[in-house]
């Protein structure tokens, strides 16, 4: 199965790190030429590759992970395709440090993204957990991590489900779409829980 990652930051990369650690190959993209990707697709090995946001986005699954003021602009380069699974892990701050500003929506943020990707099945996940819970092995002596993720298309999140299991995670579906707005970061009150499920 093929990644696509659209952005190559600072959660991009602990996703990838899962991804080809699983067997799986990946992507990456930004807003700039793929060549300034080079060094992140050497840290990554032979399974990591560099490309357009185009490209990244016809792979099996695409992980959204850009800063929320580039969304509108990275998903506008998406080739059309009906019943793209898109793993939405942006959140909506429109200013980081040293004063941390939110964009508040009348709908959740992934609501948002489902609406400018149309035929999308986008899922929510991995935005309300700190970087370095999500680089870490998922697999720990008291469990595996808890993985909450939301949307609305059960298939999708059936390969979703099977994917972070592969990974090591612990996945828990908290429902539909809107559910989103629980793990947003300017309030939701699953933000920063990071959670092991026992045995």
């Amino acid at each position: 199965m093929k990644f696509g990652m659209i952005g190559a930051g600072t959660l991009s990369h602990p996703i990838a790190g899962h991804v080809v650690k699983a067997g799986h190959d990946v992507i990456f993209s930004n807003s700039r030429d793929p060549e300034t990707l080079g060094d992140v697709v050497a840290a990554f090995g032979p399974r990591a590759s560099a490309g357009s946001v185009a490209e990244a986005g016809a792979a099996d699954i695409v992980v959204l992970a850009v800063p929320w003021s580039k969304v509108r602009e990275a998903v506008r380069h998406l080739p059309t395709r009906e019943g793209r699974i898109v793993i939405d892990a942006t959140n909506q701050w429109i200013k980081l440090t040293p004063s941390f500003v939110a964009e508040h929506l009348d709908i959740g943020g992934s609501e948002l993204v489902a609406s400018l990707i149309p035929g999308a099945h986008v899922i929510k996940a991995f935005d309300n957990m700190y970087g370095r819970y999500v680089a870490a092995d998922p697999v720990t002596e008291a469990g595996r991590r808890i993985l909450f993720y939301a949307g609305d298309d059960q298939d999708a999140k059936n390969v979703f489900r099977s994917v972070v299991e592969g990974f090591g995670f612990a996945p828990v579906d908290l429902g539909p779409l809107v559910i989103n707005r629980l793990m947003q970061v300017d309030g939701g009150p699953l933000t920063g829980l990071h959670a092991i499920r026992a045995g």
